[in-house]
């Protein structure tokens, strides 16, 4: 009964897990979206980012939403990762991960961990003087400074650098987990080829769409 009780409890945090990355990825292709008309016309970059900072459904009901679903995906991450290391507590005498699974699927919590980390940054360029503007300084309501606060943090090689590494292993974070969040959901049928597809395709197009506009403004601004 107790094995029971655990098994269903295992499987209910997996699924859990996995529609919260879900859910995460359709935020990701949102913006990237966004980010990506700075590169074809600031004026409309700018003009959407001051409707998602000041629309009050964005910013009061999808944002906290977001932030709790962030917290929510890495906290189950590290709680199933730990759990899995602590039931098998004898290593093996050999064991070569590489043979049985990518190195995506053995590392996820290595690539999580970096992830979490440039969210920490992306937080720390953009959200917290977003807060600020907002709340603080008296320019809250300009509507014209968004591209230009983008362009600008592209400015230094080492911040483009860390974010163009970090999008690399969301990559390969992605690579793995969209296909591993369709198994925990139980997902299995005549779609199921056509989602591994795209979920590798979402994999490659959307991190490396990123580093293309970090890139782009680093050598453009």
């Amino acid at each position: 009964m107790a094995k029971s009780t655990m098994l269903k409890s295992s499987i209910a945090k997996k699924v859990a897990m996995a529609l919260s990355g879900l859910f995460l990825m359709l935020f990701l292709a949102q913006h990237f979206f966004i980010n990506m008309t700075s590169v074809f016309s600031p004026d409309t970059f700018n003009s959407i980012s001051h409707f998602m900072g000041n629309n009050p459904l964005v910013q009061y009901v999808i944002q906290p939403i977001l932030i709790v679903g962030v917290i929510f995906h890495f906290i189950m991450g590290f709680t199933l990762d730990l759990k899995n290391r602590n039931a098998r507590p004898v290593s093996y005498v050999k064991f070569d991960g590489a043979a049985n699974s990518s190195w995506a699927s053995r590392n996820m919590i290595i690539s999580g961990s970096v992830v979490l980390a440039f969210l920490g940054l992306h937080f720390y360029d953009f959200w917290f003087p977003e807060m600020i503007y907002k709340y603080v300084d008296v320019n809250a309501l300009e509507p014209t400074r968004y591209f230009h606060e983008l362009a600008e943090k592209f400015e230094s090689p080492v911040r483009t650098g860390l974010y163009c590494f970090s999008f690399l292993l969301l990559s390969l974070h992605l690579w793995h987990g969209f296909n591993s969040s369709f198994q925990s959901v139980g997902a299995n049928n005549k779609f199921t080829k056509a989602s591994h597809k795209f979920g590798y395709a979402f994999a490659i197009v959307i991190p490396f769409g990123f580093i293309f506009i970090a890139l782009f403004h680093h050598f453009n601004h």
